[in-house]
């Protein structure tokens, strides 16, 4: 009797609890030309601080870490594409002064390419930085500063499973209308596009970025859901990396970063 209990215990928990947490959302690698004036453009407008690799001080910045999520920066010579038309369309920020972050942005090297919309009340514009993403400025008083990670598929739900799958989170809806993933601080979400989407490797945003505290056992884990490694796990400085391919060409980064 006390065997059977324990056996149907055991089998239990195999189904309530995963093989590895939830991964944490990481960062967001850009391109530009300048990595460390980058890295001060965005940390500048959208209230970061600058950092080097390993967030230390002294280093010679190429990331702006906003909201705990780093913004980092490949450099290389003009002539790489921007974000539009790759599967990673734009990334987006809140704040309560739409018009004026406008201003601000356009001031510094921006683009505007749209203003004055809205989005279920919210007032909603779109910038290009001046190195090619895309950016939208949101209103949104639920979620403040880094807001959201804005992809294109032409199979959205399938899109989102495979994020889910991989990486965890509940698939639901963006104020209730736009398909997403919450990987806090910042929304995954998905809009339909059947268009041609390049890859984004090389391009002005270049890879996404999840943290593991295991990223052998997650490459393990992974593979096991057919996740496809364009480069296993190795060392690389004091952390570990690993590349993956991405629905509709998305070039992901995975993390192991040093125990504290």
């Amino acid at each position: 009797m006390l065997r059977t209990i324990c056996l149907s215990l055991t089998l239990a928990l195999l189904f309530v609890i995963p093989a590895f947490a939830d991964a944490d959302y990481g960062h967001i690698h850009l391109t530009a030309t300048d990595k460390t004036a980058a890295a001060e453009w965005y940390a500048k407008h959208f209230n970061g601080k600058t950092s080097g690799f390993g967030g230390k001080a002294d280093a010679k910045p190429d990331r702006a870490v906003i909201d705990g999520i780093g913004i980092l920066f490949f450099q290389k010579k003009a002539g790489f594409e921007g974000s539009v038309g790759s599967g990673v369309d734009h990334i987006g920020f809140s704040m309560s002064d739409v018009a004026g972050k406008v201003k601000e942005v356009e001031a510094d090297g921006g683009k505007v390419l749209t203003t004055g919309m809205k989005f279920k009340g919210m007032e909603i514009a779109f910038v290009v930085d001046p190195w090619g993403t895309k950016i939208e400025l949101i209103d949104d008083p639920d979620t403040r500063g880094l807001h959201h990670i804005h992809l294109n598929s032409p199979d959205v739900q399938g899109t989102l499973e495979w994020y889910a799958n991989a990486f965890g989170g509940e698939i639901t809806k963006f104020k209730g209308m736009l398909p997403a993933i919450k990987y806090d601080p910042l929304w995954l979400i998905v809009t339909k596009s059947n268009k041609p989407l390049a890859p984004t490797k090389g391009r002005a945003m270049d890879h996404l970025g999840w943290n593991f505290p295991d990223l052998d056992a997650a490459a393990v884990e992974l593979k096991s859901k057919e996740v496809t490694f364009s480069m296993e796990p190795l060392p690389y400085k004091t952390i570990k990396i690993a590349f993956i391919n991405g629905p509709d060409g998305v070039n992901i980064e995975l993390v192991q970063t040093p125990k504290r």
